[in-house]
């Protein structure tokens, strides 16, 4: 009994580090779940404003492209290229919608935080942010991409594409294991980190010095926002190109 009780103890004591947060939260019960209620929030307008701009851009197709639908169709030229140069000639256009959507996402999310002044509008808890300024949105993310790359190696080459875990020897087979755990869980911190702390150092310099000082790390932290969207959307692609060719 006295061992059983231990585990209960033990049990006990992990889920209340699960619930350790950092400051406070906006949270909306749905059912018997929690929610965060800002990360839908801000999520949602991201969301909104990519349709917004795709309608816009798009609804009066002409066949010499101007305006809106020249920059539209940059874009795309631009994350085709992205695609077709991490993926191959012969297999990158079926995942175009989907790094497309990645780096959009991400982009308008990271531009949003450093530029939107989000923290304006109070909330009963907590404080509106960058989607991509919480955890739970880059760990998503990244966990989409996971799904993304096993797709894309079992619908081509079947059941024996776990055969690459036990290449080029079966010693490797723990660490090749390791690595599909590693992908999401560097892709996630990799994002969150960049985004958070890039926030932090400009609230900090707003905080201290006058508001004309720190307009230069705001550019900087747009420029950088950018590069994560870009590195993201990369790795992701090269992720699925990786996972298709069948090696390393």
């Amino acid at each position: 009994m006295s061992h059983t009780a231990e585990m209960v103890s033990t049990f006990n004591n992990f889920y209340e580090i699960s619930s350790v947060e950092v400051g406070q939260h906006f949270y909306w019960q749905l059912g018997s779940f929690q929610v965060h209620a800002q990360v839908l929030i801000t999520s949602w307008i991201v969301i909104a404003i990519l349709l917004s701009l795709a309608v816009l851009a798009t609804r009066n197709l002409q066949t010499i492209p101007m305006g809106g639908q020249n920059f539209v169709e940059y874009v795309l030229e631009f994350i085709r290229d992205l695609t077709r140069t991490q993926i191959g000639e012969e297999e990158y256009r079926p995942w175009v919608p989907f790094i497309g959507t990645m780096f959009l996402f991400i982009f308008v999310s990271n531009w949003s935080g450093a530029l939107f002044p989000w923290r304006v509008f109070e909330l009963p808890n907590g404080e509106l942010a960058a989607p991509t300024n919480d955890i739970n949105t880059t760990v998503a993310l990244a966990l989409l991409t996971s799904v993304a790359y096993f797709y894309a190696g079992l619908h081509k080459k079947g059941l024996s594409y776990f055969g690459k875990y036990i290449q080029p020897t079966p010693v490797l087979l723990p660490i090749n294991i390791l690595e599909d755990f590693t992908k999401p869980l560097s892709l996630s911190f990799r994002l969150f980190g960049n985004i958070l702390a890039d926030e932090l150092v400009v609230a900090v310099l707003i905080s201290l010095v006058p508001l004309v000082v720190p307009i230069p790390m705001m550019f900087l932290g747009l420029f950088t926002s950018a590069i994560q969207a870009l590195i993201f959307a990369t790795l992701a692609a090269a992720y699925i190109g990786e996972s298709m060719e069948g090696h390393h």
